[in-house]
């Protein structure tokens, strides 16, 4: 069994479900420790959902670039176990596949970081550049008190970092066929449309909320928000969910209540989006009242170094081409982009993630861990 696989089943044996780490930083902190890397625990949160955070760096022999690997040890909850065809929690292989939760996002990146780092090591004993890890167990949670909290203080402590590579589960039919260079933004409405309750046999006496936000939801959904640009696809907006009513069919209902969600381009900002959204409202004469969610701006890492880097290690590895791409949902990314210039996301195959029987093919994991270690050797080197 190769090195990768060996850690990758101890970290999936491992039920760190988020918030909870379950030892798996201690693990990784461990074998990073002995190689020489400082480590500095930055938990944070109340009691109740303590989050895991962990910086790790080891200098560089010179002061050259920082390449910092970025990543999260928890996972999503594995649902009802019966469904699943072994324990979630116990690393099982079946045709050639490793299942278990978290496998492919993103225990399986870790373990290939973490091994690539040690092999570089082994072959550079003191490289010009730096490598560091940023850790956290509240990806798959809030994201308030995990890498947000972190790249906080790396800014406020004035910590250099020139590329990052963040360990999501990128790769779409095989390893290496997509890099993700950017993600678009999210942003959410809370929608409550005002009417008055009354009997559905005296309409005159009431105001039905529904009727009268059908015109203006029409709108909002047939609306252009922007057209995209070379990077990212058109803005987008979903309705999630829709209430209205009492349960009984002869009442008017006095409140509709409206969720919904953008996901945006770099060509609009939430504050447009914003002045949008509250301005066709208005048009439409509604009594209405708006709460808003910023989950995240969107970020794009150009053509460069990094990218370049990473491109010819893939190529190298695999023979791939790879596509860089802005698709997809939120990630940390978005946090690591205010403090460092490049970033990029790049892990296993995606198509198993947060389901049921969650998986990777067990020889995908050495062409991962080798393209981690090649990226390492262009750009520190």
């Amino acid at each position: 069994m190769s090195t990768t696989l060996s850690l990758l089943e101890a970290l999936i044996a491992r039920p760190s479900v988020t918030p909870e780490d379950a030892g798996c930083i201690e693990l990784i902190g461990g074998r990073l420790s002995a190689l020489g890397f400082e480590l500095h625990r930055m938990d944070s949160g109340p009691d109740s959902f303590r989050v895991s955070n962990l910086w790790a760096i080891k200098p560089g022999a010179s002061n050259g670039p920082v390449l910092m690997f970025a990543g999260h040890t928890d996972v999503v909850p594995p649902g009802r176990l019966d469904a699943w065809t072994s324990d979630p929690f116990v690393p099982t292989y079946r045709d050639g596949r490793i299942y278990g939760r978290g496998t492919a996002d993103m225990k399986g990146s870790l373990a290939a970081m973490v091994v690539a780092v040690e092999e570089f090591y082994a072959a550079n004993p003191q490289p010009p550049g730096s490598v560091a890890f940023l850790l956290t167990s509240d990806e798959e949670g809030p994201s308030i008190d995990g890498t947000k909290v972190c790249c906080e203080q790396l800014k406020a402590q004035g910590q250099r970092l020139d590329y990052c590579i963040v360990g999501e589960p990128t790769s779409v039919e095989q390893v290496g066929d997509m890099v993700k260079n950017g993600r678009r933004g999210t942003l959410s409405g809370k929608l409550r449309i005002k009417g008055v309750q009354g009997h559905v046999a005296y309409p005159q006496l009431a105001r039905n909320p529904v009727h009268q936000a059908a015109p203006a939801i029409a709108e909002l959904v047939s609306t252009l928000w922007d057209y995209g640009n070379d990077y990212f696809p058109a803005t987008t907006f979903q309705i999630s969910n829709v209430n209205a009513g009492t349960g009984a069919t002869n009442v008017i209902p006095g409140e509709m209540v409206i969720d919904f969600n953008f996901r945006f381009s770099t060509e609009s900002t939430p504050e447009s989006l914003k002045y949008k959204v509250q301005s066709l409202l208005a048009r439409h004469d509604l009594e209405y009242a708006l709460d808003w969610t910023l989950g995240g701006e969107p970020f794009l890492t150009p053509i460069g170094a990094l990218s370049a880097a990473m491109t010819a290690a893939i190529v190298a590895e695999t023979g791939v081409q790879p596509a860089l791409s802005t698709t997809g949902g939120t990630s940390d990314g978005r946090f690591i982009a205010k403090i460092c210039p490049q970033v990029l996301e790049f892990g296993p195959i995606n198509a198993s993630i947060h389901k049921i029987d969650e998986y990777l093919p067990a020889d995908s994991l050495e062409p991962l861990k080798n393209i981690y270690r090649r990226t390492l050797e262009n750009l520190l080197l």
